[in-house]
């Protein structure tokens, strides 16, 4: 009996000590995050800081560049609490505009070291301020401010049509390497339907106008060419494939300037040329047809040289308004398709662009053509290509009784805001450079401490390039004295041959912080060059420990799987 009741105490001592105690945990490896693929949905600026001052003069190569990026050390899990995610990718932008000297150079003559220093002062500004594209006005009037041109040298430059910069430099080439090294991408802007800017314009004796004076219509005092010429069309891609050849440009780009905007008592004289080439057509369609040849063959040079070279076009704002088509905007405005013979929403919507800025300069309280409006309705319009708003930063400050919107200083603002909350619209391009550096109601200072506080990445293309970049190779990191220097090897071609362009660096905080890329403020630093293999983070607390990423980019931006590495 007594064996019983001790070997039945001993049973239920055991069951009790199993049962209350605490199941051991089981580790399980957490799989590694998968990065999504980058998409041209809505891109968040990068915001570079200039690390050293640049000296204003032509450097024919320059070493890699690193640009450091604002950093938070708070946690991921912090960080997303506080606020929505700023966008990763966003295109950032500003009209560079050469002619009439509006923003470069500051007027006719300057020695050439002086518009170097006027360059370097402006990319330095639009740098800081968390841009990453500029869009240079390099062909203003049938003129050129390059070298390798069959077309006379700017009025705009030296103050005479056909007069080099002396001591001789080529500012575009100038101004491609400055803004390469600052990291924003160079986009050649070129004016296609002016041989001349006035009356009273310098022209060379070598200009279009002497060479070829059939190609030349006469109207509202300029000289334009006559876009119902095959060889017109041609002759103006061809000079856009010279750009395109011999500079390393990022893209090509074209403003509104097609056919002319009607000016009271003058008629545009292409009767002749109608009667010659009109294929059965109606004169308006006829012109229309004139500009999309244009346009396609202006893409079809650009492909043939480079295929990477991006194509934009920001046309005037209003394609039609509903009141003349259905499928228009609510708006009532000049349109473009009637007035200026441009089909701007067949252009994106066929994909025959790369991207579309329309030029949405009105206010959100105006009443024929209200911002949000208009923008809404390209959101709709603009296919699978990147959709841009160009913003009319000039009139800032400066309202009106028919569009007093633009005396309030939350107009510009509020504008920024509702692109970000449309998935289609990809970024901003400001008009112009001077408006930004005058700062009307403080709109730089809105971009840079706001909007534009975190870096953006450009949005990529996969219609030109959907490959990425293999990833960087052996990533290491070693504890100095002078901070955290990390040190790579440049990844081995990818399957389409394009190895890095530039690398971006991002660190988090922690033992075991969450990874995650899509978040800018992750961003230490952006490498220019694929030979940047090295960086150095002085920003480093020392009593932390970090988890840092590397990512390699090609040139359309595509980003390559991280390779990561644990300090401390």
């Amino acid at each position: 009996m007594y064996r019983f009741v001790a070997c039945l105490t001993l049973l239920l001592a055991v069951f009790f000590w199993n049962g209350c105690r605490r199941p051991k945990p089981v580790v399980t490896k957490k799989p590694p995050v998968s990065r999504p693929k980058p998409t041209a949905a809505k891109p968040n600026p990068t915001k570079p800081v200039p690390t050293t001052a640049v000296a204003a003069k032509p450097v024919p190569t320059r070493p890699p560049v690193v640009v450091p990026a604002p950093v938070d050390t708070v946690e991921t899990e912090e960080l997303t609490a506080l606020a929505p995610l700023p966008p990763k990718r966003e295109f950032r932008a500003v009209w560079i505009a050469t002619v009439d000297n509006i923003d470069w150079p500051s007027k006719k003559g300057l020695l050439p070291a002086d518009q170097q220093q006027e360059i370097v002062a402006l990319f330095d500004q639009q740098q800081q301020m968390g841009l990453n594209a500029v869009v240079v006005q390099i062909r203003a009037a049938a003129d050129a401010f390059y070298a390798k041109s069959s077309e006379p040298w700017s009025e705009w430059l030296m103050g005479q049509q056909g007069l080099a910069p002396e001591p001789f430099y080529d500012p575009l080439e100038y101004m491609i390497e400055q803004a390469h090294s600052r990291g924003m991408e160079f986009h050649a802007w070129f004016n296609l339907d002016r041989a001349t800017f006035s009356k009273t314009a310098s022209v060379a004796p070598s200009n279009i106008v002497f060479r070829k004076p059939g190609w030349i219509l006469e109207y509202g005092g300029r000289k334009l060419f006559n876009l119902g010429l095959p060889e017109v069309r041609t002759y103006i891609a061809g000079v856009v494939a010279n750009v395109v050849r011999n500079y390393d440009v990022d893209g090509i780009h074209f403003d509104d300037y097609f056919y002319p905007y009607a000016i009271a008592g003058q008629v545009l004289r292409d009767d002749s040329t109608y009667q010659a080439n009109y294929n059965g057509m109606k004169k308006d369609d006829w012109r229309r047809d004139n500009v999309n040849r244009l346009v396609l063959e202006l893409r079809d040079s650009i492909r043939a040289n480079k295929p990477y070279v991006k194509f934009g076009i920001s046309p005037f704002g209003i394609w039609k308004n509903q009141s003349s088509d259905p499928d228009g905007s609510a708006t009532n405005g000049g349109q473009a398709y009637y007035e200026l013979y441009a089909d701007t929403r067949k252009w994106a919507r066929e994909g025959w662009v790369d991207y579309i800025a329309p030029q949405v300069y009105f206010s959100t309280q105006f009443g024929r053509v209200p911002y949000r409006t208009l923008v809404e309705w390209w959101t709709r319009n603009c296919g699978n290509r990147h959709l841009y708003i160009g913003h009319g930063a000039y009139r800032v400050g400066r309202g009106s009784e028919r569009d007093p919107g633009w005396y309030n200083a939350s107009e510009f603002p509020e504008q920024l805001r509702y692109n970000r909350q449309q998935r289609a619209v990809a970024g901003s391009i400001y008009f112009s450079a001077k408006s930004l550096k005058t700062n009307p109601l403080a709109i730089r200072d809105s971009l840079r401490q706001s909007f534009y506080r975190y870096p953006a990445l450009v949005p990529s293309m996969p219609w030109l390039d959907s490959i990425p970049p293999l990833p960087p190779r052996d990533l290491k990191a070693a504890d100095t004295s002078d901070g955290i220097e990390l040190f790579w090897q440049q990844p081995e071609p990818a399957t389409d041959g394009n190895g890095a362009h530039y690398y971006v660096i991002y660190r988090f905080e922690g033992k075991k912080p969450r990874i995650h890329l899509d978040d800018p403020r992750h961003i230490l630093a952006v490498c220019q060059g694929e030979l940047c293999t090295r960086y150095v983070d002085k920003t480093a607390d020392p009593s932390k420990k970090y988890v840092y990423a590397i990512t390699a980019f090609d040139r359309l931006h595509n980003e390559s799987q991280q390779i990561t590495i644990k300090v401390r």
